[in-house]
């Protein structure tokens, strides 16, 4: 038997009376169970298996073929902010659905602790603050850390060198979407890169100094106007390859969440096959 602290990433009806709930753990990562006569009994489940919802849960994972059964659960917090706000509403399934994607159903206890804690750091933050563009695009990114996917944001992706300014009448620096980083000048001339992006190098120091801070500390970091933009852009595009389908819960988001500016949604995530 299971004893562990868990967070309700999705739950669906299953039958006449059970529910399966898709729950995130610091001791398993994702770990899907089957709640048996959830929807009729009061007594093991009393308002619990709610999306967002801390608990406590027991959990019997049986045999490692067989879905796991969920024998109770105590609600230990809800983010009451987060679900009578629509903005920051959105902002949490979206948060929630990507970890229900991605996130490892085993692996390191180092590993996983972390995820959980981002994820309920993520919480926290929306608990305490109306999004935005801004706060949307670094929790994104830190999501990505969590999942043991940050792109490399200050080294050539393809030699290991550290990347310098700019050299006179360059601008941008490309970023290989597929090689998770940039480029720098000579790797660049080189060999082609394949699809790509162009960043300034200051807007990829802001990103690098964001998954640095604490996420209660997120209001350091100066992004901002066309920064914003490109950094926007790229997360947005580095989340589509890697998790390589529409996210339900993001066309909702996109309409409560706007870059400055009024230019409306960002574009859609590339597919893993367009980026090859």
């Amino acid at each position: 038997m299971l004893h562990t602290e868990a967070l309700v990433l999705r739950a669906v009806d299953f039958g006449e009376s059970d529910r399966i709930v898709h729950l995130l753990t610091p001791a398993t990562g994702r770990l899907p169970a089957i709640a048996k006569g959830a929807r009729r009994s009061r007594r093991r489940f009393p308002g619990t298996l709610d999306l967002m919802n801390r608990l406590a849960v027991q959990v019997d994972r049986g045999r490692p073929a067989a879905l796991a059964r969920l024998d109770g659960a105590r609600l230990l917090h809800t983010y009451e902010a987060v679900r009578v706000d629509a903005g920051r509403f959105a902002l949490g399934c979206y948060l929630l659905e990507l970890l229900d994607r991605l996130a490892p159903e085993s692996g390191a206890p180092v590993d996983l602790g972390r995820l959980f804690a981002f994820a309920l750091d993520a919480l926290d933050a929306l608990d305490r603050e109306a999004p935005d563009a801004r706060l949307r695009t670094l929790l994104e990114l830190r999501a990505l850390a969590a999942l043991g996917l940050r792109p490399e944001l200050l080294r050539c992706v393809r030699c290991g060198r550290a990347l310098d300014a700019p050299a006179a009448g360059l601008a941008t620096i490309p970023f290989v979407i597929a090689e998770g980083g940039p480029a720098c000048a000579t790797c660049a001339g080189g060999t082609p890169l394949g699809p790509s992006l162009l960043v300034h190098l200051g807007t990829l120091r802001a990103l690098d100094r964001a998954l640095r801070f604490p996420l209660s500390h997120m209001g350091r970091i100066a992004l901002g106007g066309d920064a914003l933009r490109e950094a926007a852009r790229l997360v947005t595009r580095f989340l589509g390859f890697h998790v390589g389908v529409e996210l339900q819960s993001r066309r909702i988001l996109d309409e409560q969440l706007t870059l400055p500016g009024g230019e409306g949604r960002l574009p859609p995530p590339r597919r893993p096959s367009a980026a090859r």
